[in-house]
C-alpha cells in the first residue's frame, strides 16, 4: 500500500519554483560534519515541505554526498517526501482492523469528495491523501488523521464531512 513518491514534474517545471538560496544555511551547518546525510534530507524537507529534485542536486555538489546515497535514504524512510503535498495530509489507516471496519469506504468516499488518488494533492493544494498501513488506533476503527487530530469509528460520509468543515473553515 505504498503510495508513490517520485516526482513526475520536469526538471524546469519543479525548478522554476524553488529558491535553493534557502537550503544555503543548512548546507552551512551539516557541510562538514559526520552523519550529515539525514539532517540535511530533514532540513530541506522542512523548508519546502518535500525534497525537489533539484535540492538533491545542490546537497550533491556542495557536500561531496552521493545522490544514489541521498535518493536510497529518501525512498527508504515514509517521512520523506519527494512531491508537494497538501497543506493538510489527510491519513486514512488500512491496518487489520480499520479494514475489516471498512476503510475502504472511508478512503474511497475522501477520492470522489476531494476528487483526486490515494497520494495525490487536491488542486487547490489543501489536501493530501494517503493510505497508511497503522495510526495504532485499533479500538477506534476504521480511523483518519489529519495533522494532529485522530477521527475513529468514521464511515464514507463522516470522513467527508470533516473535510468539507476543514474546508469552510480554511476560506474564511
Amino acid at each position: 500500500m505504498r503510495i508513490a513518491r517520485i516526482s513526475t514534474k520536469t526538471p524546469e517545471q519543479e525548478a522554476s519554483n524553488t529558491d535553493l538560496d534557502l537550503l544555503n544555511p543548512l548546507i552551512e551547518k551539516y557541510k562538514d560534519k559526520k552523519g550529515k546525510l539525514i539532517p540535511l534530507l530533514q532540513g530541506t524537507q522542512d523548508i519546502f515541505g518535500y525534497i525537489p529534485r533539484e535540492a538533491f542536486l545542490k546537497i550533491s555538489e556542495e557536500t561531496g554526498l552521493d545522490l544514489s546515497d541521498m535518493y536510497g535514504v529518501a525512498t527508504f524512510y515514509a517521512q520523506f517526501r519527494l512531491n508537494p503535498v497538501g497543506k493538510h495530509i489527510v491519513k486514512v489507516c488500512h491496518g487489520t482492523a480499520c479494514h475489516v471496519q471498512n476503510a475502504n469506504e472511508v478512503t474511497e468516499s475522501l477520492q470522489d469528495a476531494l476528487k483526486i488518488k490515494d497520494g495525490e494533492t487536491t488542486e487547490d493544494g489543501l489536501f493530501t491523501l494517503e493510505s497508511v498501513a497503522c495510526l495504532g488506533c485499533c479500538s477506534l476503527a476504521p480511523v483518519m488523521m489529519i495533522g494532529d487530530e485522530t477521527y475513529g469509528k468514521l464511515d464514507g460520509k463522516q470522513a467527508v464531512k470533516i473535510v468539507k468543515n476543514i474546508k469552510i473553515k480554511e476560506s474564511n
